[in-house]
């Protein structure tokens, strides 16, 4: 077998021949590879062959003790797995050290969730004197009052709505459809919007989607996204908010209102609970910190 650099340079090269890999993957796959040679080197570990899992183990024990994030050991394991199986593969090993190293699991960020007095500051923000601003009112209702996704949002037609019944219905992902319901405030803002604005966005044209641009057609999620960075800055929130922030936050406030878990994974579209289960994390998190603030002994 050859030397650790020596292997290390065929792999690079296996990586962008024979995969098609990028120029920059190549180069961290290497780089996360050299790093490993170094420890192995510096244990006077001459060939790959004589890595076993313990050997592995200790390398990544290493890192953690470096200081490297959990994200950092995971990409260390994942170069690793594609060295080792590309070893077994051209025969340049018989048994594979990585086959019982499992990657510690990613951790868990918790999604940015709005008060709902900052809810409230974001939603008052437009200038609903101006068309434009009451487009926009209409357009943040509607995102807290369902947890629609962007996507979602942009491609929500008139025919898509039952407000006389409380409901909208949605193509979300997978083209799976849902049935909302969605408030009467929310409800009330969608009216004003296509009494008082949209036919002055169309001018004698058509679309048959719900929110417009200024050019009467429909917004693109880039739009959405600045509109809605525009009014944090002006309803003086300080958090990272994007429009699935509102998302995030409809299903967070209901599920501290009482709702149930089944229920919250069918408003959003979920099709695994376990993907909802998110928001019983932040919920309880926010519960901590409340007791935190308020409790005399805590």
């Amino acid at each position: 077998m050859a030397d650790l650099m020596t292997a290390v340079a065929d792999f690079g090269h296996y990586l962008t021949v024979e995969q098609g890999l990028a120029e920059n993957s190549v180069k961290s796959y290497v780089q996360e590879l050299t790093t490993f040679t170094h420890y192995l080197q510096s244990r006077t570990v001459a060939t790959f062959a004589t890595v076993d899992r313990l050997t592995v183990l200790a390398y990544l024990n290493h890192l953690t003790e470096q200081g490297k994030s959990r994200n950092s050991v995971i990409h260390a394991v994942s170069a690793l797995r594609k060295f080792y199986r590309y070893l077994v593969q051209t025969h340049q090993l018989a048994v594979n050290p990585m086959a019982n190293v499992a990657a510690p699991k990613h951790a868990q960020h918790l999604p940015a969730v709005l008060t709902v007095a900052e809810v409230d500051r974001l939603l008052a923000a437009p200038d609903t004197a101006k068309k434009l601003g009451l487009r926009d009112r209409a357009l943040l209702e509607v995102l807290y009052a369902t947890g629609l996704r962007v996507s979602e949002l942009v491609h929500l037609k008139l025919a898509d709505l039952h407000l006389e019944m409380g409901l909208i219905q949605t193509l979300g992902k997978g083209d799976k459809e849902r049935i909302i319901p969605i408030g009467d405030v929310a409800g009330d803002w969608i009216n004003r919007y296509l009494q008082q604005v949209r036919p002055q966005l169309l001018k004698q044209r058509t679309s048959p989607y719900l929110f417009l641009n200024a050019h009467g057609s429909g917004l693109s999620r880039q739009a959405i996204w600045q509109k809605i960075k525009q009014y944090v800055r002006v309803a003086g929130i300080k958090k990272d908010v994007t429009p699935h922030t509102l998302r995030h936050s409809f299903a967070t406030h209901i599920l501290e209102n009482g709702a149930d878990l089944r229920v919250v994974q069918e408003l959003l579209g979920h099709a695994d609970i376990t993907t909802t289960q998110i928001y019983t994390h932040i919920s309880k998190q926010r519960l901590v910190k409340v007791y935190d603030q308020y409790h005399p002994r805590a």
